[in-house]
């Protein structure tokens, strides 16, 4: 998991992604990142925020996409993210009722022994 430990401030956080400051607010604005905000209302980015703009970058860069199509990807991460850990979940409770049940099935289980069987008695009808 990625730091979301809002550490840098706007002008630091724009250095490292190599983007204008502006750019930054910009993406702010239209919800696109949003950082958190010191009781003197400093912009802080985590480094997961720096994360989520050089995947802004990429995408408007490498594959062209407009901000509306950036909006949609990130939408689309999301849904995904949040798919994933439901699947996840789901998995995780399905092993542990298969667990349960086994458990109950061993319960009620009774060891085998034929030694302890009674003899059975064989009779001729010749």
């Amino acid at each position: 998991m990625i730091d979301d430990r809002p550490r840098y401030m706007i002008s630091i956080a724009a250095e490292l992604v190599g983007m204008h400051p502006q750019t930054l607010r910009m993406y702010e604005q239209k919800g696109l990142v949003q950082p958190k905000r010191t009781a003197g209302n400093t912009r802080l980015y985590s480094e997961a925020d720096l994360e989520r703009l050089r995947l802004i970058q990429r995408l408007t860069t490498q594959l062209g996409l407009n901000l509306a199509g950036v909006e949609v990807v990130l939408d689309l991460e999301e849904q995904l993210g949040r798919m994933q850990a439901r699947m996840e979940r789901l998995e995780r409770e399905m092993r542990e009722a298969i667990q349960q049940v086994h458990r109950h099935y061993r319960r009620d289980l009774v060891p085998y022994d034929s030694t302890q069987l009674p003899e059975k008695k064989w009779t001729s009808t010749n």
